[in-house]
């Protein structure tokens, strides 16, 4: 069973700045960390793998300094990572950077693809089910837990609006996992040892190497960064040539409360309130 984790490093929510300029986030310099629900992605991936058996792989799409999301991945049990990175892959939107793993995906091969829901510096929840479509297969979405998998097909207890409800699919399969599946568990020590310096080409690249020989000898240390060509990637559909996506403007909305009102919380008075907010198109 070969399962494939994708993941993403993300701004720490506590030190988002936006830049006044252009609207974007401001990555130099503030702490990033693995999006919450790709974490919970990792989780699922790595009880699935102790129950059936297999392999765990994790693939990051980022800057090289990503390469610091992958080494914690290795360190929590994943078997094997992949970075992916260029300056042409700058700037890409949700259906880019879908097209962009997708590629990757058919030449790493999967059983199983898990995704988070979604990204705390996007909130889209488009990226998994892109990929879905552009691999041609079934897709999960807010999965809350992987209950079993044989004879082909896979099932899941996947959470929807009011409830649960458990759901089967055919392999191989995409999976979004929601943020409040089972938390990741802790980085293993001995892991945290094993990969400390595990390294991608970029890396090695531009820093002072102390541990050379380790990288023939050991070739775990090695972690794969592709590039466009790595993945037979289209110039014309990465990054921003790529992005039919296009901002026109961003607005920001201030509710001012000029008057209050008090109810009892009766049924009657709840849903009076329910329909004049819906009026008012305040909700809805």
């Amino acid at each position: 069973m070969k399962i494939v984790v994708c993941i993403k490093q993300v701004p720490d929510t506590n030190e988002v700045k936006l830049d006044p300029k252009t609207n974007r986030l401001i990555r130099d310099g503030v702490p990033s960390i693995i999006n919450h629900d790709d974490k919970s992605g990792i989780e699922a991936a790595l009880q699935l793998k102790e129950k059936v058996g297999g392999t765990v792989t994790v693939v990051c799409m980022g800057p090289p300094q990503a390469d610091v999301a992958l080494r914690e991945a290795l360190a929590m049990g994943c078997d094997e990572a992949y970075l992916l990175s260029a300056r042409e892959f700058g700037g890409s939107d949700t259906c880019a950077t879908a097209i962009i793993i997708s590629t990757a995906l058919k030449k790493i091969g999967y059983d199983i693809v898990i995704t988070g829901r979604q990204a705390i510096d996007g909130d889209t929840a488009q990226v998994g089910p892109q990929v879905a479509e552009k691999l041609g297969l079934t897709q999960i979405t807010y999965a809350e837990e992987i209950l079993k998998v044989g004879d082909g097909s896979i099932t899941v207890k996947r959470h929807i609006d009011g409830g649960v409800e458990t759901v089967e699919g055919p392999l191989p399969i995409v999976i979004t996992v929601n943020g409040s599946a089972a938390p990741c568990r802790p980085r293993n020590a001995k892991l945290v040892q094993k990969y400390k310096h595990a390294k991608t080409i970029t890396e090695k690249q531009q820093g002072n190497l102390d541990y050379t020989d380790l990288y023939d000898t050991r070739d775990y240390l090695n972690l794969v960064e592709w590039s466009v060509a790595d993945v037979n990637g289209d110039l014309k559909q990465c990054g921003l040539s790529g992005s039919p996506t296009n901002v026109k403007a961003i607005q920001n909305s201030v509710f001012q409360a000029k008057e209050s009102k008090t109810i009892s919380g009766s049924d009657r008075e709840v849903e009076e309130l329910i329909v004049e907010l819906l009026e008012n198109h305040t909700i809805g």
